[in-house]
């Protein structure tokens, strides 16, 4: 028997709250914008597209034309930057309660820190090519961490730096920054969720922390490393059902997850791993079933959920764009492209 931290009452994706009326227009305006995302069979399209050059020509007629003839993956990557700084935005300017602006922001200051910290403990100019969309202007992370002076930090960036530095200096090992930045990141986001009582961002995170509990219990699995220290604690999944994973035989995988919410995520990823030496499945199958989590909102009539999903989701999309220009730039073959896109 296992014991689960909080209870499993639901089959497949956890509640995501009630409406809020407040959220009308908003809600209505990213309806709209929701239905002109990609299609999946426009993405189809392009993984199937003859050559590069095609594949730019199919999103010419979407909110990704390049304009360029022959463009590099230089014009991809500003264009797509372009379009994610216009998607957060958009999102800034739309929610209402700017705790879950502020909440949403951090993702940018962890992803700051780690970048920063790696570059610290192993010695390199700090720099400052860091994301100017978190709360800590890109340009102040060399000086804070030149001077020490992390009080400049908000307090969670503050005992998230000490985590990651602490956590590198037990044995020098570069991955324990990530390991520790994802940890305290992890709490972090649930304490805010309560703070903000939002069911659906209680929901969301605690789902991320399962699905990246599960890539790691099968990465660690395929490398026969047992570090069950690396697990994150707050998921629907109790810790104990992921250690033991580490231990049974991949063939009883899909038994031991029959009983959650990711059975099919386990089943699939495994299937195709242990078939193909290879993580792609997994990775789809992840992302297709947060994705579908997304999707739920579609129910609520008004509220901020159906707001931060479409957010959440147009950068999923922009993800995608660029795995898909990044592949057909370098000629890669679209049975692998495939095997990667969310059905």
């Amino acid at each position: 028997m296992f014991t689960e931290p909080a209870t499993i009452d639901f089959y497949r994706y956890p509640p995501i709250g009630t409406e809020d009326w407040e959220y009308g227009f908003q809600t209505a305006m990213v309806r709209v914008l929701d239905s002109v995302m990609l299609t999946r069979a426009m993405m189809l399209d392009v993984a199937n597209a003859e050559s590069f050059e095609s594949a730019v020509e199919l999103l010419n007629g979407s909110d990704y034309a390049l304009g360029s003839a022959s463009p590099g993956l230089a014009d991809i990557e500003n264009m797509l930057l372009e379009k994610r700084t216009e998607t957060r935005e958009l999102f800034a300017e739309l929610m209402i309660d700017e705790r879950i602006t502020g909440l949403l922001r951090a993702r940018e200051d962890f992803a700051n820190m780690r970048l920063a910290v790696r570059r610290l403990v192993t010695e390199r100019p700090i720099g400052l090519d860091y994301s100017n969309d978190g709360s800590v202007p890109a340009e102040e992370f060399e000086e804070i961490f030149e001077t020490e002076n992390y009080s400049r930090f908000p307090e969670y960036l503050q005992e998230a730096v000490e985590a990651a530095v602490l956590g590198y200096y037990q044995n020098k090992d570069i991955r324990q920054i990530d390991y520790a930045i994802d940890k305290y990141q992890a709490g972090f986001n649930i304490k805010s969720a309560a703070k903000i009582d939002s069911i659906f961002l209680d929901s969301l995170f605690r789902t991320r922390i399962d699905l990246n509990n599960i890539r790691t219990m099968l990465r660690l699995k395929m490398a026969d490393r047992d570090e069950k220290e690396l697990f994150i604690d707050g998921g629907f999944v109790g810790i104990d059902r992921l250690v033991h994973g580490l231990d049974v035989g991949y063939e009883a995988m899909g038994a031991l997850f029959y009983a959650t919410p990711y059975h099919n995520v386990v089943d699939n990823g495994v299937n195709y791993l242990n078939k193909n030496k290879s993580f792609l499945h997994l990775e789809k199958y992840c992302e297709q079933h947060l994705m579908g989590f997304l999707k739920t909102t579609n129910s609520i009539a008004s509220g901020p959920q159906p707001v931060i999903a479409y957010f959440l989701a147009k950068e999923n999309e922009i993800r995608i764009v660029r795995l898909l220009l990044s592949c057909k730039k370098n000629s890669m073959d679209a049975k692998t492209i495939l095997d990667r896109l969310v059905e």
